[in-house]
């Protein structure tokens, strides 16, 4: 068995994390690590015990959602809420973060942004960053890390493409079935 990188078991949780957002426009999570332990997540969201954008719909002002907590800010504020130090830490989102944000976490000392995904990169966070002196690394995210029944699926994939091709299937409609299966499982199923 192979073992996930730091960087990729970190963005990882960022992603479970995102699962729980309640935003309808981009789900987003956000993981907050020092010396290789969490000290914190955050997902983007309503206040806790406020209405969320998944039951009543978005409140956007000046085309943002003014409901929603960013997941920076959410890991940030848990933090703050229960005494946990951020100064040398590191932070792993989803997505780029935003110019506010990116000033939060300057602030808060994170020394270290980890992202997977591009998302309105603002070019004065960027500035703000390298000012700061905060590392900021793309991280490349295969989701289906997550899944832990991959192997299993890819298998029964296969084992369908071998299916078809025995029972005729021309070559042009079994490329174009093995390029979905490339697409959803980054890998070659039928060759």
């Amino acid at each position: 068995m192979e073992r996930i990188s730091w960087n990729q078991y970190f963005m990882a949780q960022s992603h479970l994390l995102a699962l729980r957002s309640t935003c309808t426009r981009l789900a987003v999570g956000a993981t907050i690590v020092r010396d290789k332990r969490i000290i914190a997540g955050g997902y983007n969201g309503s206040i806790a015990g406020g209405v969320h954008c998944t039951d009543v719909g978005c409140y956007v002002v000046d085309n943002h959602c003014v409901r929603t907590i960013h997941a920076e800010m959410n890991a940030l504020l848990q933090c703050a809420k229960f005494g946990v130090p951020t100064e040398g830490a590191e932070i792993y989102v989803t997505h780029f973060p935003c110019l506010q944000c990116s000033k939060a976490l300057i602030q808060a000392g994170i020394k270290q942004v980890y992202y997977a995904k591009n998302y309105k990169n603002h070019p004065y966070a960027l500035e703000l960053f390298d000012q700061a002196g905060v590392q900021v690394e793309q991280v490349e995210f295969d989701e289906t890390t997550l899944d832990l029944k991959k192997n299993e699926k890819w298998d029964y994939v296969k084992q369908l493409l071998n299916h078809l091709a025995q029972l005729g299937v021309s070559e042009k409609e079994l490329s174009q079935w093995n390029e979905q299966a490339i697409k959803l499982f980054k890998t070659r199923l039928f060759s």
